[in-house]
């Protein structure tokens, strides 16, 4: 028969709109089949230490953007194929039994493990004598448009691959979401979406704290984005709020679904422009593309360098030597180091899954610079139970925080007293997360163990019984001990718990771009 039917193998791309897969499948097929496989390589441990690789909170904003993708399709006479196995014995068992498959296609991934499948489909597809169809759509910019010729020679600063990019290069159009999607040949059954007990995790507990209560799926991403641009207009204060610590709006949020997909960057992008237009373009709107081209680089760093991205001694092969003490380690993963900034942001990670940009930062530092941690530990640890966890993303980071990433001069150690006085002046987020800290007023909740005894046993606190003295101290801390602001009428804490003083308005900026080191 001449019926031509298409695979398309869905991987960190669900969603229907701004997705070449599906715009390529409908122009080249009778029958169109989407495929999702819950891969069993992605429910084994992380490979250093073993964690599991994809926690609760990843799990669940999974199965919520396959479930909502299929709901997406059947509304489009289509439906998702859902299988539990190998993508490349899941297609290789479809072509078999329809027989009238004519292409695979998919969109390619970046990390080796990704890298490792594609190769098995299109050695499936060859054996077959089928097309195998791949593309490019992960990046806010397409890989061949750079404009610095092959991706080979990206910048190794990311200031000059920004400047490049933005002087030089054009982000693709969207491409149009169909009207009515192909439908399946005939015979096929769609398959049951697994639960967390077959996929070996338990279903997270809801935590009313969380600054990220939101779902997965495509349905989602594109509520969130109308809310956060266009019914709320919180686009135009972005770059004011991002280093906010509580509450679902300090930040776009969009990270969890640009990891799976359910967004585009194109599309975001587009919109941007739109807002732009239509209501105000400033440095606000402008730094989400920012954040986005960071998101970028990172792909692009992946895609250079490989498993080296996960190697010890990072691009450099620079040599430190790392610790792997595990008493250490298990104090930073529960949050029970003793520096409250770090162990209330270590524990909304174990409780919901998320953790802000800043908090990142700050607890990536303190086990790489203050404990000397091995920084696969922290990378490995993150993999587990980010909802957003994104591979190039999460190692490049980790990379970066211990100075052995490819832009060798940022090699900064945060200062944990500073930055949590400086982003949680009132230490509202730290008694939001420590409770047993929850009667020690002001910033004084930063450093319990330089207060007095009658001021402790007024705040029903006992060190090291209640809450540990710190596991480390750092030289620097001191400096910032009696700059603290005592109680809520202090300058600082007035404008609530997302505002950011106003002499660390551009802190970020300067974290990337100036010599000045002390953080």
């Amino acid at each position: 028969s001449l019926t031509r039917t298409v695979i398309c193998l869905l991987r960190n791309d669900l969603r229907l709109h701004d997705n070449e897969v599906f715009y390529w499948a409908q122009g080249n097929a009778e029958h169109v089949v989407p495929l999702y496989c819950f891969d069993p390589q992605h429910y084994q441990g992380t490979y250093h230490f073993n964690f599991p690789k994809s926690g609760p909170f990843r799990l669940r904003f999974l199965l919520d953007s396959v479930t909502d993708l299929r709901a997406t399709l059947k509304k489009q006479g289509s439906t998702l194929l859902v299988r539990h196995g190998k993508p490349e014995d899941v297609v290789s068992d479809l072509i078999r039994q329809l027989g009238s498959v004519t292409a695979v296609a998919f969109h390619e991934e970046v990390a080796s493990e990704e890298k490792d499948v594609e190769k098995k489909v299109k050695e499936v597809c060859s054996q077959n004598k089928v097309k195998c169809q791949t593309f490019w759509g992960s990046t806010l910019y397409h890989r061949d448009d750079l404009p610095f010729g092959h991706v080979e020679r990206l910048p190794d600063v990311f200031t000059q691959f920004r400047k490049s990019v933005e002087g030089q290069a054009q982000v693709r159009p969207v491409f149009s979401t169909p009207e009515q999607m192909k439908s399946l040949p005939p015979g096929l059954e769609e398959g049951p979406i697994p639960t967390f007990e077959a996929l070996g995790q338990t279903e997270p507990v809801e935590d009313s704290r969380s600054a990220f209560p939101c779902r997965g799926g495509e349905t989602e991403a594109l509520a969130r984005l109308k809310h956060y641009f266009w019914d709320t207009n919180t686009v135009a204060t972005y770059k004011e709020t991002r280093n906010g610590l509580i509450g679902v709006d300090y930040s776009t949020k969009f990270s969890p679904w640009l990891a799976l997909g359910c967004i585009s960057p194109r599309y975001i992008y587009e919109q941007i422009k739109k807002y732009e237009a239509e209501r105000t373009s400033n440095q606000s709107t402008y730094w989400v593309l920012f954040e986005l081209l960071w998101r970028d680089y990172f792909k692009f760093v992946g895609l250079i360098y490989g498993k080296r991205i996960f190697h010890v001694n990072g691009f450099q092969d620079k040599h430190v030597p790392w610790k792997t003490n595990m008493t250490l380690f298990n104090a930073w993963k529960e949050g029970r180091t003793g520096v409250p900034f770090v162990d209330a942001n270590m524990r909304e990670l174990a409780l919901t899954g998320f953790m802000s940009n800043r908090g990142r930062q700050n607890v990536a530092s303190f086990l790489t610079k203050d404990l000397g941690l091995d920084w696969r530990l922290g990378a490995e640890w993150f993999e587990y139970l980010l909802v957003d966890h994104d591979v190039c993303s999460n190692y490049g980071n980790w990379l970066y925080t211990a100075g052995i990433g490819n832009d060798p001069r940022e090699n900064r150690k945060f200062n944990m007293i500073k930055q949590g006085l400086d982003y949680d002046s009132n230490g509202d987020y730290v008694r939001l997360w420590v409770p047993e800290l929850r009667c020690i007023k002001g910033g004084d909740v930063h450093t319990p163990w330089t207060l007095s005894n009658a001021s402790l046993s007024h705040a029903q606190v006992s060190l090291n019984e209640t809450y540990p003295s710190p596991i480390v101290m750092a030289p620097e801390w001191i400096r910032h001990v009696n700059k603290k602001s005592s109680g809520p009428a202090s300058a600082r804490g007035k404008k609530g718990p997302s505002y950011t003083p106003r002499e660390h308005r551009d802190r970020g900026i300067d974290f990337y771009f100036s010599k000045n080191k002390n953080f």
